[in-house]
């Protein structure tokens, strides 16, 4: 073993890391061992986490190794501080990647991902979310840091500093070293590609299969995967785009005879079922992470009074479900209606900064005055930079508030709070007058550390400050919305919809929870069907072109979604989900379930927690991967761009 001393330091990390990411493991199994043990082979999370434990080491071991096989002995001291500092870094970053994995799965139902990078952008409004919500971590987190990072410090001399070896022999052991690291870092000699996360999925739980991966790895394999982010083909297969074009077309209610444009393939004139003398106005309050589990009127828990009793005066739908588990998912759904991928949110994506298919950017093409009105800062999630860009004239945000001396009822973590929305957006919709107006009202009381004013509601919750009651008081907001609205001249004359962006933590035991992607949403307006429910299965992305038609507006436009008010009896409802990299396409019962680098699965939704395999249907299958296929295609093509004709009269 004296002839390998040179090597201590690569097997003294590589055991400290595997100690790390098996402890870690270990202890996420005992806290989920309920959830995990109902899958078939549940030990298989440990051999799989010590496969892919050992692929990030190996990688992260070939700088040393030719360090310290390569440098002759009388340079050789001159790189002890660099590989003390490069290894405990290492780590360090190993070790605080699993101490956030608990609070993260909690969370978001799977280890850190892409969310992990996109909440780093956003530091002031995520650290005050983990202060007011997560300090007992924290507090742990930086005890167990500085401990490990101590015990590093006395122990550097054994454990990192190299030894000098016979020269000749660590350049003749060398190639032996790097075989068994390239070996180590694409676990495998057989296949043509190295190991990916795909091979980590044994299970129908997501969950499970996230399990035997680690933390660091999963977030830089996220990381790694953007450059894919708008190919969806090298994710679930390829198709021709024609074929792909025609087949989401056959789910869309327009003819072929109204598609305009064989070079913007979904372009199509949509006349309105609706004839009114002059347009209605627009006002779409989305609703941070309200899941139809905790509306009433749905059947969840007694969390929604306000909008209970608001389904009387208008269409409920009772069979909606969110494309995504973020907001700017359900805003690229709901205003632009475009279909879901894997990739990032068009709100986010370069190619849709300006010109990209807005309601907003047609509503002001017929006139109208548009808006976005939000407590918080319109920058998080470059919402402003996409709204700016594609037809909201004005954007109303925190800023906002601070600057126009009225007295409001509380600033929060995330910005004001939903009934100072409320009131700004009245006062805001009254100076429209006869000039009609669409407007996207975003909600942020509902978002975790869940702060809201006192005395507003009775708690649910004897703690205040939780999802729960929170759920409680945005209902009450919304409730003294219409309140106020009501009581103005623009009330008569103005389509009303309160639907949800996402649900609040999106989880389960199968591959996509379907049932945490069920959320409400409530039509009010002139002509609008009062106290009636829509039952027939529908997507956030039928939303836009449902609108359109009740506000009595015929446009041309590129949405894929359906005008529900043309759907016939005989069409079968669908639904698009997409969870982190997996895509769900559901029609009625039947759900194809398409991961990256695997075939496509299908299951019979037995309800809406309970999924049975079956077997799969070709043709639903390619019609699954068409929907993503498009959505990756428009984008990246430019096609869902703005191509506007003069509207019909």
């Amino acid at each position: 073993m004296k002839k390998l001393a040179h090597l201590k330091p690569i097997l003294s990390f590589i055991f400290i890391g595997l100690c790390i990411t098996t402890l870690s493991r270990l202890i996420l199994f005992l806290v989920f061992e309920d959830r995990v043990d109902d899958s078939p082979h549940y030990w298989y999370i440990f051999p799989i986490g010590l496969r892919f434990d050992l692929i990030l080491l190996c990688y992260l071991s070939f700088l040393p190794a030719i360090i310290l096989s390569l440098v002759p002995d009388r340079f050789l001291s001159y790189f002890k501080v660099f590989l003390y500092g490069y290894f405990t870094l290492l780590l360090c970053i190993l070790l605080i990647m699993e101490l956030s994995t608990l609070d993260f799965v909690q969370q978001y139902d799977t280890r850190p991902n892409r969310l992990f990078l996109d909440y780093l952008i956003y530091p002031k409004e995520v650290i005050g979310t983990l202060f007011k919500s997560y300090l007992p971590s924290i507090i742990i987190t930086l005890v167990v840091m500085s401990v490990f990072i101590y015990l590093l410090y006395r122990r550097r001399q054994k454990l990192f500093v190299p030894v000098t070896n016979d020269y000749k022999w660590r350049l003749l052991v060398f190639p032996v070293v790097a075989f068994l690291l390239f070996v180590g870092a694409r676990s495998s000699l057989t296949s043509k590609r190295p190991i990916n996360a795909s091979n980590a999925v044994f299970s129908f739980d997501q969950l499970t299969n996230s399990f035997g991966l680690n933390s660091t790895y999963t977030v830089a394999f996220a990381a790694y995967s953007l450059k894919n982010e708008d190919n969806a083909a090298k994710m679930y297969g390829k198709m021709d785009k024609e074929e792909a074009y025609s087949r989401v077309k056959k789910y869309m209610t327009a003819a072929p005879e109204d598609f305009t444009d064989k070079d913007f393939p979904l372009l199509h004139i949509q006349d309105a079922d609706f004839k009114r003398k002059k347009p209605c106005n627009i006002v779409i309050f989305l609703q941070e992470s309200l899941g139809a589990e905790y509306v009433g009127a749905l059947g969840g828990m007694p969390l929604t009074p306000e909008f209970d009793k608001l389904t009387k005066e208008g269409l409920l739908f009772r069979n909606l479900y969110c494309t995504g588990t973020r907001s700017v998912r359900g805003i690229e759904a709901v205003v632009s209606g475009f279909l879901p991928s894997p990739s990032e949110s068009v709100v986010k994506l370069s190619n849709s900064q300006t010109g990209f298919f807005t309601l907003a950017d047609i509503l002001q093409d017929n006139g109208y005055d548009t808006s976005f009105i939000y407590g918080g800062m319109a920058n998080f999630d470059n919402m402003a930079a996409f709204f700016n860009g594609n037809g909201f004239q004005n954007i109303i945000d925190e800023e906002d508030f601070d600057s126009d001396g009225k007295k409001y009822a509380m600033k929060g973590t995330w910005g004001y709070s939903d009934e100072d929305l409320a009131v700004k957006a009245n006062d805001y919709f009254k100076t429209k007058g006869n000039k009609p107006f669409f407007s996207l009202m975003f909600s942020t009381s509902n978002h975790e550390p869940f702060e809201f004013p006192d005395g507003r509601i009775k708690l649910h919750d004897k703690e205040k400050n939780t999802v729960h009651n929170a759920m409680k008081y945005a209902d009450f907001s919304i409730g003294k919305f219409f309140e106020l609205a009501k009581k103005e001249a623009y009330f008569k004359n103005t389509i009303f919809i309160v639907i949800a962006d996402h649900n609040t933590r999106t989880y389960g035991k199968s591959l996509v929870p379907v049932n945490k992607f069920h959320i409400p949403a409530l039509v009010i307006g002139p002509g609008v069907p009062k106290g009636e429910k829509y039952t027939k299965l529908c997507s956030q992305i039928d939303m836009g072109p449902s609108l359109l038609s009740l506000a009595g507006i015929t446009a041309e436009t590129p949405m894929p979604g359906r005008n529900i008010f043309d759907i016939k009896p005989t069409d079968e409802g669908r639904a698009i989900m997409q969870f982190h990299d997996i895509n769900a396409f559901r029609v009625e019962d039947r759900v194809v379930i398409m991961q990256p680098g695997k075939e496509p699965l299908q299951f019979r939704l037995i309800n809406d927690t309970v999924m049975r395999p079956m077997r799969l249907d070709p043709e639903l299958a390619k019609d699954a991967l068409a929907h993503v296929i498009t959505a990756s295609n428009l984008y990246s093509d430019g096609k869902y761009k703005i191509k506007h004709k003069k509207k019909r009269v």
